[in-house]
């Protein structure tokens, strides 16, 4: 299911986009949701609340507050949702990709130039779904690159996500939900009962522990030993990759 928010004052333009929005859903059978909003307050509100769309069309130019500022406090909240700006002039066309934009679609819209871009999109969409896990984090909702994730901790209630690149991601959550929903993805294994660990990023194994590829060590429970380090050894072999 994708789901799509539009954005603008122009009563009109919200009901253009909706009619091609239900066309483009009939006529290649897609499950598409959609929400409109008349002004960047209403959809910001949403938005805080828990709201969560793939897809926002924003107009640019709006009384009150801009699209592209709206966009900045957007980010704020959700680092995911692909951005496509609205707007009868390509003045604002180089600051729009400074928040991330995916597109800036020129007024007026036509339905093929329309279609073309939502078939764009929805695919962009899908390709980081298979890739990736949208979760509501401190800084908003983010969605974490699975290939970039090296390995997850939990303290309490709180998971901890440790990135590639040296961020940390904060999210509620229970681990036990978080091993099933990456469970499909193969990866990725469960050598104690507070951690869940990439194996791509395995540094080093040893009876007493795993370090990984930033240093961190991650503690195996005694016993578990030979079950983790024959688990390793089978997913590197599936991966044809050589163990001397």
């Amino acid at each position: 299911m994708v789901k799509i928010g539009f954005c603008d004052d122009d009563l009109s333009v919200l009901k253009e986009l909706q009619i091609l929005v239900d066309q483009y859903r009939v006529e290649n059978n897609r499950e598409i949701e959609y929400a409109a909003f008349q002004s960047p307050l209403e959809l910001l509100a949403e938005l805080e609340k828990g709201m969560h769309f793939d897809i926002l069309f924003l107009d640019v130019l709006m009384p009150g507050q801009s699209g592209m500022d709206a966009a900045r406090e957007i980010r704020e909240i959700d680092t995911a949702v692909k951005i496509i700006f609205l707007t009868s002039s390509a003045e604002y066309a180089v600051e729009s990709y400074t928040v991330g934009a995916y597109f800036y679609q020129l007024k007026p819209i036509w339905k093929e130039s329309f279609y073309r871009l939502m078939d764009s999109v929805i695919s962009e969409c899908k390709k980081a779904e298979q890739k990736s896990l949208i979760m509501r984090c401190k800084t908003g909702i983010t969605r974490i690159d699975l290939e970039k994730l090296v390995y997850c901790e939990v303290r309490g209630r709180t998971l901890l996500f440790y990135m590639k690149d040296g961020q940390t991601l904060e999210s509620q959550g229970r681990l036990d939900e978080l091993a099933g929903q990456l469970g499909a993805y193969g990866n990725f294994l469960r050598p104690h009962r507070s951690y869940l660990i990439n194996m791509d990023y395995i540094g080093n194994l040893s009876f007493k522990s795993i370090v990984m590829q930033n240093q961190e060590e991650i503690p195996i429970p005694h016993g578990k030993y030979s079950d983790i380090k024959n688990h390793y050894l089978e997913y590197l072999f599936d991966r044809q990759q050589v163990v001397i």
